[in-house]
């Protein structure tokens, strides 16, 4: 099979290629073209991907192409992982919200607004390719805001397109962990957006046992969901959330956390990145030493203001230092489809019928049986009533990017951001579309 991977000089690349080196069952991927509109990047991550393959006799041949044409041209298979503005953008993002005493993080609140008008018009755009140059490929998504560009690209591939996270996939893992159960044989009751749900049950042979975690206090605070929301609060939600609803939980001490720190997130890894491409273009340098190297220092300052603002000092736990989960996700997805493997996984897909307080059309993340036809959600029990006002509000936010990209609307743009629970003033949503067209000209189409 031929896997393209658009975004293909990314950094989280090389976990895709390890995994599928790991990979050698039949029907296996043989071929990888790599595209992204920088050359140099291309060129790095290709010294790391040479020397992954070095000594292995099968290893998937890698190209790569800037031509978008060219590379989505006999795919069976499209990774869509681009990051329009780079990293440079996620910091400007940043900065401009935090300017505004709001959030700026990369997929929540005025920064997700702002990366996802920027990112909107070229998955459309690509979305339109793949159907026209490779209208039998599926496509895995792993651009961020996830659920919104799945959505967006959904309405010219419908249902092949799938989004990804692997954050879904972390909770179950650690829930699973501190329950001493094996996370192969647990199924967990997951429903929400992405980056915007939560851990309802973990079942184990019909039992679930998430009461036990939330009735023991030692237990909860052993792992990272429980140090961030705090052992009352969860007992309070009768959940575990995903992660990223501490923006939402605590959102004025994680401003306040974010803006006291010697940088942004966005910032931190613009400059770690700029040193590994810098590093990997020597050839001195052992690339895949210099990413590993990058790679360890990303995964152990992972939220960290999230976790200064909850006064977690425990760190990261060593079992979640390991990387991996996304790429693990995207095999498992990629090898259902095309071996009619049937699995069960967590992914962002059309809604149908699963959550009645959404449209059949809008993108959800919920447990989902995949098979050759695709994925298909699985029925779920509703949400819970903390929960409906999040979604509804979120999913509202979502839509307004999608007509503002159609349309080229401001006024939908700015509704957006104003709509959006994190940002509180009308008047500050209108200062925030005014900054990021200044910063970023990915957004002159809006008026």
């Amino acid at each position: 099979m031929r896997l393209t991977i658009l975004g293909g000089g990314g950094f989280r690349v090389p976990l895709v290629y390890r995994a599928l080196l790991a990979d050698h069952g039949e029907g296996r991927v043989t071929r990888v073209v790599l595209h992204d509109v920088d050359g140099a990047r291309l060129a790095a991550i290709r010294r790391v991907l040479a020397d992954q393959a070095a000594g292995v006799p099968d290893a998937p041949a890698v190209s790569a192409t800037t031509d978008l044409d060219e590379a989505l041209r006999g795919a069976d298979f499209v990774f869509s992982a681009i990051r329009v503005g780079g990293l440079a953008g996620r910091a400007a993002d940043e900065r401009v919200a935090l300017a505004e005493g709001v959030l700026g993080q990369e997929t929540v609140g005025a920064g997700g607004v702002a990366y996802g008008l920027r990112t909107v018009p070229v998955a459309v755009h690509v979305a339109r390719r793949v159907a026209e140059l490779a209208p039998a490929a599926w496509v895995i998504n792993f651009t961020n805001p996830a659920g919104l560009v799945t959505e967006a690209m959904s309405r010219v591939l419908g249902d092949r397109v799938v989004g990804i996270c692997d954050s879904p996939v972390g909770l179950g893992r650690r829930v699973a962990r501190v329950l001493g159960a094996d996370p192969a044989r647990a199924w967990v009751d997951y429903v929400g957006l992405n980056h915007l749900g939560w851990l309802r049950g973990l079942l184990v042979d019909g039992r679930d046992l998430l009461p036990r975690l939330l009735a023991d206090d030692a237990a909860l605070g052993s792992f990272e969901e429980g140090r961030l929301f705090g052992p009352d609060w969860l007992r309070s939600l009768g959940a575990v959330p995903n992660e990223y609803l501490h923006y939402y939980y605590f959102n004025r001490e994680t401003v306040r956390a974010y803006r006291e720190a010697v940088r942004t997130r966005g910032a931190y890894l613009r400059d770690q990145q700029a040193g590994f491409y810098a590093a990997a273009a020597r050839p001195e340098v052992r690339a895949l030493d210099a990413w590993r190297h990058t790679l360890a220092e990303r995964e152990a300052t992972y939220m960290a203001a999230n976790r200064t603002a909850a006064g977690d000092e425990a760190g990261r736990a060593e079992e979640d230092l390991v990387p991996g989960g996304y790429e693990q996700v995207a095999l498992a997805l990629m090898r259902a489809v095309a071996r009619d493997e049937r699995s069960t996984l967590i992914l962002n897909v059309r809604n149908r019928s699963t959550l009645s307080v959404l449209d059949a059309d809008a993108v959800v993340e919920v447990p989902c049986l995949v098979d050759a036809n695709g994925a298909h959600p699985m029925a779920a029990a509703p949400l819970p009533n903390h929960a409906v006002g999040l979604v509804a509000a979120v999913k509202a936010v979502e839509r307004e990017v999608l007509a503002a990209a159609e349309s080229g609307s401001r006024q939908a743009a700015v509704k957006a951001f104003a709509l959006h629970p994190l940002v509180d003033s009308v008047a500050v949503g209108r200062r925030l579309l005014a900054a990021y067209r200044a910063e970023h000209p990915e957004l002159a189409y809006l008026g």
